[in-house]
């Protein structure tokens, strides 16, 4: 298999000028299309003409209401895996990386340890990826709070959190690898139910975990994304969950079987893209290892975690656009081997193969269809205006109805149609400049903002033998 993987990679940067060329050619073609379409130019002359001359636009609406109707589908069939009993639960290794993340790291490894899991099952490593700020003497206070139940590593300098993840699997002694991001706090069955799929069903290789925003009460961005959330979670991965295709597994809240990702994590950690170190996209890149290796990737909805998200329009933008490169190069890495017999094809290979070719569709015609928007909206400003508001209105309902079917009120229905808008008008540009960057790997996050004032620190005592600190790179 390792090979196999160096071989994805290979694909996936040969891949990458293609896709760009061919979202090009969409985006001129759709572009010409448009224009040359007069008879859209009224909104009612549009609508008449639909079912005579606009079959290209028939077929992609049928296409999209076919994919729906699988998600509703599959989403509908999700049952979760039952928690084990405290004997038949596996080891484990919980790592949390952190980077400039001061006093938040204290309350993460306190949610942890509040966790209903056997303390001698479970051991608890914090890397601290060369921070600027105090989380070094957080990640000491918490030390000194759970004495030899929590391990310290501090890295001399900042390499990204790929590598401080690496430097935290290779201490591990469990057999299964938990990893929490330093701004997520767990709930206290969450571990329980993130690992008992791996027990209970052989062919699982990995767990994802269900996100839930922390900050929800730090103004309009959180509440939006909390919806937006519930929607990812609740709905899409858990019909990916059926068939064992879950694309992500989240870096705020993940479980791997150990022995499935260990002899591949060298590849992992020095994975590259057109040439450059991936420092981005490590869960992601990781839920492709595991599907490579013919493993199943499930969906867990009781194993909550709640995870801080930025609540100004500058982090979002930048989170997202992380996301967004990340997207790009793991859909190219999933090409290289779905094209392939990965698993065997009654385990729901199909499906990931299907689904796959829907994010390559979405990811290529997709964006090149925001360039014929803009050529509409040109040519008739009001009318065009208008259908994408009604567009902003239908594309809300989703998730506002997947929110008030799991918590009820109408919290899903203040926050889902504004975040339409919202998207539309401020975000949606995010994937195609991401698409455009991919081979970009910053971070875009986590940096120390000018004048930034540090929570106040009480007295840390000298910690014994247990803390660890690296001289050098691991």
């Amino acid at each position: 298999m390792e090979n196999k993987i160096n071989s994805y990679r290979f694909k996936a940067d040969v891949f990458f000028p293609w896709l760009l060329l061919f979202t090009l050619i969409s985006a001129l073609a759709l572009t010409w299309w448009q224009v040359d379409a007069q008879e859209i130019i009224q909104v009612w002359e549009f609508v008449e003409s639909w079912s005579t001359k606009n079959y290209l636009a028939a077929g992609l609406t049928l296409w999209a209401f076919s994919i729906l109707a699988f998600r509703i589908w599959f989403a509908c069939r999700y049952r979760s895996y039952a928690p084990l009993p405290d004997n038949a639960l596996p080891t484990i290794t919980v790592v949390i990386p952190a980077y400039n993340e001061g006093r938040q790291i204290l309350d993460t490894v306190r949610s942890v340890m509040n966790s209903r899991y056997p303390a001698e099952k479970m051991q608890v490593i914090c890397v601290d990826d060369g921070s600027k700020d105090d989380t070094w003497q957080w990640m000491q206070m918490a030390k000194q709070e759970f004495s030899l139940r929590v391990r310290l590593i501090r890295q001399p300098f900042n390499r990204g959190k790929r590598h401080a993840l690496m430097t935290g699997f290779s201490e591990a002694s469990g057999v299964v690898y938990v990893t929490i991001d330093s701004d997520s706090e767990v709930l206290p069955d969450t571990l329980r139910h993130l690992v008992s799929p791996l027990v209970s069903d052989p062919r699982v290789g990995a767990v994802a975990g269900n996100v839930r925003v922390l900050n929800l009460s730090e103004g309009a961005i959180p509440k939006m994304l909390e919806v937006s959330f519930v929607s990812a979670f609740d709905f899409l991965r858990s019909g990916q969950s059926v068939y064992g295709g879950v694309f992500c597994t989240p870096g705020a809240l993940s479980a791997y079987q150990a022995e499935v990702i260990t002899p591949h994590l060298s590849n992992w950690v020095n994975q590259t893209f057109m040439g450059s170190p991936a420092a981005i996209g490590e869960d992601r890149a990781l839920t492709n290892l595991v599907l490579g290796c013919g493993f199943r990737v499930v969906y867990q909805r009781e194993a909550v975690v709640m995870t801080k998200i930025p609540i100004t329009f500058k982090g979002l933008r930048r989170m997202m656009l992380r996301w967004a490169r990340s997207n790009v190069r793991e859909n190219l890495v999933m090409l290289s081997f779905i094209t392939g017999r990965f698993r065997p094809a009654d385990s729901g290979s199909g499906w990931v193969r299907l689904f796959s070719a829907t994010q390559l569709f979405r990811m290529t015609m997709g964006e090149a269809t925001k360039f014929a928007l803009v050529a509409q909206l040109y040519l008739a400003f009001v009318p065009t205006l208008m259908l994408m508001a009604v567009g902003c209105i239908i594309s809300a309902l989703l998730p506002a109805l997947v929110y008030q079917w799991r918590y009820g009120g109408w919290f899903g229905w203040r926050w889902a149609i504004p975040y339409a808008f919202f998207w539309l008008f401020c975000l949606c540009w995010i994937s195609l400049w991401g698409l455009v960057t991919a081979p970009r790997s910053g971070w875009l996050t986590r940096e120390l903002a000018k004048g930034a004032i540090q929570a106040k620190l009480p007295a840390v005592p000298q910690l014994g033998t247990e803390q660890k600190v690296f001289s050098k790179a691991a």
